[in-house]
């Protein structure tokens, strides 16, 4: 047929028209997972949706993976709402000294239950003007005891671990509270002092006053465009317990946006963590470490700030990791549906080209409203999938159009040497699901994911396992930042850099897992924030491991 040109853009609206057409056929019959509610877990989240509208409902809540007291176990932090009155009226509250509004910690027991500890840990003074949204986790002064910093519509809470089961709120003292409506957070260490620093993502210049309802006959809410955008925070930690706000000097504050997700990468080897916040309806930023205490935004010149088709997307998630084992970071990024969640595939030097098709993501998600997500080696096969929890933000969105829902069941979707393909989680239950955080509940060696969803109790995708190998390691820098977050770690071919930072108002499991497939040995090499390269031969598979950074270069 001479003279027939088809383009990208026709290729990109095949592969959506599929995905509204009907889901991917293409489904294990195995699940993946044994998915339940977490034994002795009592938490709901607590949204509180009015006829008012108020935006702030829609959008918790995170959810995080730690071991706060250090015995070899995950706890889980959620991240709790509050009571939303409708209408609000003067003086605002969310009542959040009441238990039902509380955020909760549960510390897990030997046999993979949990216990309720948030009031014996000290963190059940949310703050009645706060209403929370996500979880950020790291150890910023280095005292060996992972740290938790809540965002919130409102005031932040830093809470500083003693190292005895309890924490202390110190964020007066650290002067890191930020102020409107925060969403994402993320510890980095993006000077290299081995000290981590802080960044804050926050959404919209909004209020209570400044909200609105939008909708014809059927009222819903509001889009982000029709709020003034913001910029996000970054603090430099001092090294005393105290951090400076930094945003306007390091170039941070010279963009505004409407800031959901955060993840940190070295994007471009040039050893300086670099910060990609991912913006709802707005170009996507991606932040390059100039290694002088200074950032670049050059998202639109690297080509990771647009759609294939030369949209904005409707960014929510984030994950910064390399998915297709080149050896460079990507992109993943989540956002509302007629488009596919966003494939930002690295290029090398420096440059990024969308690649959600030939990735598989165009039939995938087409119709879908994607938050939490995760790239993981869920069958420890050697190649990073995709698990990310789905739900629209309007509750009566079917009104507006019958071929979405509000509810959705999770995607996990496998990787098959870059290209991925639908399997079965083990739920099609649906429901509004917003955090989820990454991490091996049970230490058996394969990875699971702890989910949020609006108005409901928390679900466990337990790992249900299988006969490949694996290994799992925990960084401890010595100069370098304790956590070793900023280091490149190869193993087998596969790279991760390490954070706790990603998905969607969560924080992971700061361990470092890969899989391995049929090799039941590891070569190991590490570049550190410090700069030290250190490699290790001959590990053996299927352990648990702390490699301490070594003190020569």
């Amino acid at each position: 047929m001479s003279g027939l040109r088809i383009t990208r853009r026709d290729l990109l609206s095949l592969f959506v028209s599929l995905s509204l057409a009907g889901p991917d056929t293409k489904v294990k019959p195995v699940p993946f997972f044994h998915v339940s509610p977490l034994k002795g877990v009592s938490f709901i989240l607590r949204n509180s949706p009015t006829s008012r509208k108020y935006l702030i409902e829609t959008m918790p809540g995170g959810v995080a993976l730690l071991d706060y007291n250090n015995d070899g176990l995950l706890d889980i932090l959620f991240v709790n709402g509050g009571h939303v009155r409708d209408p609000m009226v003067r003086p605002f509250s969310f009542d959040r000294h009441d238990p039902t509004y509380w955020n909760r910690l549960y510390r897990q027991n030997k046999d993979g239950s949990f216990t309720d500890v948030t009031e014996r840990a000290g963190l059940a003074n949310a703050g009645d003007t706060n209403y929370g949204m996500g979880v950020a986790v790291g150890d910023y002064d280095n005292d060996g005891f992972p740290d938790i910093y809540v965002t919130n519509f409102g005031k932040n809470i830093l809470y500083h671990n003693n190292g005895d089961g309890t924490f202390t709120d110190v964020t007066a003292k650290a002067g890191v509270e930020a102020g409107g409506w925060s969403a994402s957070a993320g510890f980095l260490d993006y000077d290299n002092d081995g000290k981590l620093d802080l960044f804050v993502t926050r959404y919209l210049d909004w209020s209570v006053e400044k909200s609105k309802t939008c909708g014809f006959e059927t009222p819903t809410y509001c889009p982000p465009g029709d709020f003034p955008a913001t910029t996000s925070i970054l603090y430099h930690n001092r090294g005393d317990g105290t951090f400076e706000d930094v945003s306007v000097p390091s170039g941070i504050a010279a963009r505004k946006g409407h800031g959901l997700g955060v993840a940190f990468a070295d994007y471009d080897g040039d050893g300086h963590t670099d910060i990609f916040v991912a913006n709802d309806a707005t170009e996507q930023f991606l932040f390059h470490n100039n290694g002088n205490g200074t950032f670049t935004e050059c998202g639109l010149d690297s080509g990771a700030a647009l759609t294939a088709n030369g949209k904005m997307p409707s960014g929510m998630g984030v994950v910064f990791q390399d998915y297709d084992n080149d050896g460079l970071p990507d992109l993943l990024i989540t956002q509302l549906p007629h488009e596919p969640y966003v494939v930002y595939h690295n290029d090398g030097r420096g440059s990024f080209s969308a690649q959600e098709l030939e990735a598989g993501f165009g039939v995938l998600s087409g119709r879908s409203s994607g938050w939490g997500i995760g790239l993981e080696d869920f069958d420890n096969d050697g190649w990073k999938d995709a698990f990310i929890v789905q739900g629209h933000v309007f509750d009566n969105v079917e009104t507006y159009d019958n071929s979405l829902r509000y509810r959705e069941p999770p995607l996990l979707a496998l990787n098959h040497k870059g290209h991925f393909e639908r399997a079965d989680s083990g739920s099609d239950m649906p429901v509004a699901g917003r955090g989820a955080a990454f991490g091996d509940l049970n230490n058996d060696g394969w990875m699971d994911v702890v989910t949020t969803s609006l108005g409901e109790r928390p679900q466990l995708y337990l790992n249900r396992g299988g006969k490949l190998h694996w290994l799992t390691i925990t960084l401890r820098g010595i100069r370098s930042n304790r956590d070793g977050y900023g280091a490149r770690v190869l193993v087998n071919g596969q790279v991760r850099f390490a954070t706790a930072t990603g998905s969607y108002l969560s924080s992971n499991d700061k361990r470092l897992h890969f899989g391995l497939g049929s090799a039941e040995i590891a070569n190991i090499e590490i570049r550190w924030p410090s700069g030290i390269h250190q490699v290790l031969h001959g590990v053996k598979a299927d352990q648990f491991i702390v490699i301490e950074e070594s003190e020569q270069p």
